[in-house]
């Protein structure tokens, strides 16, 4: 990879060694940082760009920007207004999406043909949020004679959101689209692993017409810029997506003031496949599941369940598609990239490791090609059959990685399946009615899929976890309620 052209960057401030230096965005307008943070690019290991490192100053400095402009032009406009600018604001990511998609590429190391469709995704959501703004309607409760009772639905306020490094262009359309359409102003910490297309998306938002203090940026390390967010006496509401063990610090955070949370932890999400079902099909779904942007996927496909009768043919299959993926660097469009840091491939790595010096079956493993062992790549690997106290099964890798688990009848199946702490997605892939039916009651998840996985993201579908996957939903017009309120007003006319 060549080092990054500075009109992949136009908004970038400032050039250190030829690379792009960005500031924060706070009430439509960028502040230089007083500290910066070096990011690298995960398809070579070479220094890519130069992120503020935001503290508890910008934090409130920002959080105050968002509450002048709901208690300003933002709080005033009407909800057709903020849907046409939502609008607007997709209509320009979509006519800057290529430039976008190799800024996301180069920061995430993902292939370009899916980072491409990241930033069609983040026009996507804009655009969905956009045409619902004006249909959130209230409702009329018949009461007693003489009086009128409405329910309206209105803003929280100022929301914080918490965006993690796997998905930095989606994930700041399925955050910030529905907070931004219900009229809250928002104040966005993203992960500083991956963040360079959300502070250009940020950067047009403004151009999309958003007044000043609707949407602010401020980059930095989780326990600095992210924990005075989450704990600030300003803010109204928390989305969080990333680990357990942090999600658990975010919640602590946000009781201080009794804000309403919404947290997206991760999984370990099974596809459970039964005799009767399409083989071939199912072999590609949960291949594709598991190396998707290299497995670093909170709703990746970690664990396929495969009805003994057909192991061995299953297993082939299997092992034929993982042959053939392609590993690689963003201009290579392969089937996947590197993970996104060192740490994380080392992690991913251990894992790998310690599960072949127990012995666990390898059932296939691919190759990472010699010309790339500068980057953090990671070999896409299938363990087989594993117990279900196999860290494998237990711990969410986060990496290309999937554990093999056999079962005999719907039962072990279905315990097998709800085995883990958590609870997110899950695939049932069965040619059977009733028992897709039966499936899709008895497994603990946010989400079932039948003879199919994921369903391209689907902005429509709300989405989220149960257990220790986290709770409330993101997506759909679930997410409006989350960053809503209502309020109940009566009146009495006799």
């Amino acid at each position: 990879m060549q080092p990054a052209q500075p009109d992949l960057y136009p908004h970038a401030r400032r050039w250190r060694d030829h690379q792009p230096q960005y500031g924060h965005l706070i009430g439509s307008a960028w502040r230089d940082a007083s500290a910066v943070i070096g990011v690298t690019a995960p398809a070579t290991g070479r220094p890519l760009a130069w992120l503020g490192r935001g503290g508890a100053a910008e934090i409130d400095d920002a959080v105050a920007a968002a509450r002048a402009a709901r208690a300003g032009a933002w709080g005033r406009s009407t909800a057709a207004e903020r849907g046409r600018i939502l609008q607007a604001f997709a209509a320009l990511v979509l006519s800057h999406c290529e430039r976008l998609a190799w800024v996301e590429a180069h920061d995430t190391g993902k292939p370009i043909s899916q980072a491409r469709a990241d930033i069609r995704a983040v026009a996507r959501y804009f655009q969905f949020y956009g045409e619902a703004a004006d249909k959130v309607h209230g409702e009329v409760i018949p009461y007693l004679n003489d009086y009128n009772v409405a329910v309206v639905r209105e803003p929280l306020g100022v929301t914080a959101h918490i965006t993690p490094w796997n998905y930095p262009a989606q994930m700041f359309g399925r955050t910030l689209a529905p907070a931004l359409a219900m009229g809250n102003a928002a104040v966005l910490k993203p992960a500083e692993e991956a963040c360079l297309v959300c502070l250009e998306l940020g950067a047009l938002a403004v151009d999309a017409g958003f007044p000043a203090g609707a949407l602010n940026i401020v980059t930095g390390l989780g326990e600095e810029a992210g924990a005075a967010l989450t704990r600030h006496p300003g803010i109204d509401f928390v989305s969080f997506t990333g680990s357990p063990e942090v999600g658990r610090l975010v919640q602590e955070a946000a009781a201080i003031h009794h804000i309403p949370v919404v947290l997206e932890l991760g999984g370990k999400s099974p596809q459970v496949v039964f005799a009767d079902a399409d083989l071939d099909a199912a072999a590609t779904s949960v291949c594709k599941a598991i190396t998707q942007n290299a497995g670093q996927t909170c709703s990746a496909g970690s664990r396929v369940l495969v009805e003994r009768s057909v192991l061995d043919p299953f297993v082939g299959l299997l092992a034929a598609r993982f042959g053939a993926l392609r590993i690689g660097v963003p201009e290579e469009d392969a089937d996947l990239g590197p993970l996104i840091n060192a740490t994380q491939q080392r992690r991913v790595l251990d894992f790998i490791e310690n599960a072949k010096r127990d012995r666990l079956p390898v059932i296939t493993q691919a190759k990472v090609p010699t010309q790339h062992t500068n980057g953090y790549f990671v070999p896409p690997t299938v363990f087989g059959p594993v117990n279900a106290d196999n860290p494998l099964v237990c711990q969410e890798v986060f990496g290309p990685v999937l554990a093999l688990q056999v079962f005999e009848g719907e039962d072990e199946a279905v315990a097998l399946a709800n085995g883990t702490e958590f609870g997110l997605v899950a695939g049932v892939w069965t040619r059977d009615g009733a028992r897709q039916q039966r499936l899709a009651r008895r497994i603990v998840s946010g989400q079932v899929f039948i003879n199919c996985y994921g369903a391209g993201g689907g902005v429509e579908l709300p989405f989220g976890g149960t257990k220790r996957s986290g709770h409330g939903r993101e997506k759909g017009l679930a997410a409006l309620e989350e960053v809503s309120t209502t309020k109940t007003v009566v009146n009495y006319y006799g």
